[in-house]
């Protein structure tokens, strides 16, 4: 039997870079409540100052910071009051020597004032005299103007991901619409004879299919869109039929199953059969999920996924995820948490390992748990919060020690 010839994930990364730098990523306008989610495809800059006033922080009293030095309970400043700002409105006072001004949260300084005291530390004496309580430092209480965003500062840069915070300041600087990146048009394909769907009677030998399930959702929420799914038989000319009508719209294809060196594992044949360059990768060095597969069939990426559902999802974090953000030019860091191993983790040299995991937390400790079972079961990835990476070179984990935990 031909054994597999493995490259490391790392290059076949690369390798999968190198076959997508052909694609161009289109642009559409969209609206901000259809923004949620979809990648930022140029740079989005403050069209003003955040605030566009020097705007006060507290419900207190406008003052010249000067007027209140050295003012406490005890000896109090004396200021004369000349008025109040409303909220919405221009303030139309000004504050000079031995004046302030009341002033609500969020409202504008007037000209001359340079801080605010809280109205906590003032009390009314008569109709126009107020005793300052506490004494106040220039800025105090007070959000200036381009304090918080200056104009033409850069908010988001190309290949941010918005989120619902990222979609309400957007709201707030007065956008209503965004660029962005069109999705790419993804599929996918599970094969086996052995693979019913969801709610058909469940026959001896039938396994009901779940890749086409958890590959599609892992596929949208990544921002993609799944324009077909299908289920094919172990049969070459139906899976390569499938594969022609497939590229003819989709950017990158998904295969699950029929992946390995067994008789009845069609995917490298049936990419192999439909033109240069076929077939590139056959093996990667990393467990779960060995016998992946990458190639081309004309322009579209073809990424051969193991048929089992652990492996098929580990695969797709290790590639598609890299690909994602190589395309997109993100630069965020990937979402993980910090725990204490609960028990020694075995691995043999020569290839990446990956093991899934839960997250618990205990008197303010939190502990990572491998799920063990093997790569078929399913309870495994509805226990799992993440996985853990063990290096090529390294000999296993011990029970305390600190993994960091690639959350899904």
């Amino acid at each position: 039997m031909e054994l597999l010839k493995t490259k490391s994930v790392t290059e076949v990364q690369q390798i999968i870079a190198q076959l997508c730098s052909h694609l161009k990523l289109e642009t559409e306008v969209i609206t901000l409540s259809e923004a949620l989610h979809r990648i930022v495809a140029l740079p989005i800059t403050s069209p003003h100052d955040v605030p566009a006033f020097h705007r006060s922080t507290v419900d207190g009293y406008a003052v010249k910071s000067q007027d209140t030095f050295g003012a406490s309970e005890s000896i109090p400043a004396i200021l004369t009051c000349v008025g109040e700002i409303t909220m919405g409105t221009q303030a139309q006072l000004k504050i000079m020597d031995g004046q302030c001004a009341y002033v609500p949260t969020g409202g504008m300084l007037p000209e001359g004032s340079d801080a605010v005291v809280m109205v906590e530390y003032v009390e009314q004496l008569d109709e126009i005299t107020w005793l300052i309580q506490q004494a106040v430092s220039p800025g105090g209480n007070v959000l200036r103007r381009g304090e918080d965003l200056s104009r033409e500062e850069v908010l988001f840069q190309p290949g941010h991901r918005l989120r619902p915070q990222d979609i309400g300041l957007l709201a707030g600087m007065g956008f209503r619409e965004v660029v962005v990146y069109c999705p790419l048009k993804t599929a996918v394909i599970s094969t086996g004879d052995e693979l019913i769907a969801p709610g058909d009677p469940l026959e001896p030998g039938k396994i009901i299919d779940m890749n086409t399930y958890s590959l599609a959702a892992a596929l949208r929420e990544d921002g993609l869109e799944v324009t077909n799914t299908e289920v094919v038989k172990d049969d070459l000319k139906q899976l390569q039929n499938t594969i022609a009508r497939l590229v003819k719209t989709a950017d990158v294809i998904l295969i699950s199953g029929g992946s390995s060196m067994g008789v009845h594992d069609i995917t490298k044949d049936a990419i192999d059969g439909m033109g240069k360059p076929g077939v590139v990768v056959h093996g990667m060095a990393v467990k779960p999920g060995k016998p992946t597969i990458v190639g081309m069939v004309e322009d579209t990426l073809m990424i051969g996924l193991p048929g089992q559902p652990v492996s098929a999802l580990v695969v797709y974090h290790l590639l598609m995820k890299p690909l994602l953000k190589h395309l997109w030019g993100q630069q965020g860091i990937t979402p993980g948490v910090n725990g204490e191993l609960t028990v020694n983790i075995p691995s043999a040299p020569g290839r990446e390992h990956y093991v899934m995991v839960r997250v618990t937390e205990e008197n303010g400790r939190r502990f990572v748990s491998p799920q063990h079972g093997k790569s078929g079961m399913l309870s495994m990835m509805g226990r799992s919060h993440g996985m853990i990476k063990l290096d090529v070179n390294q000999e296993g984990l011990q029970k305390g020690d600190r993994v960091e935990v690639l959350l899904f």
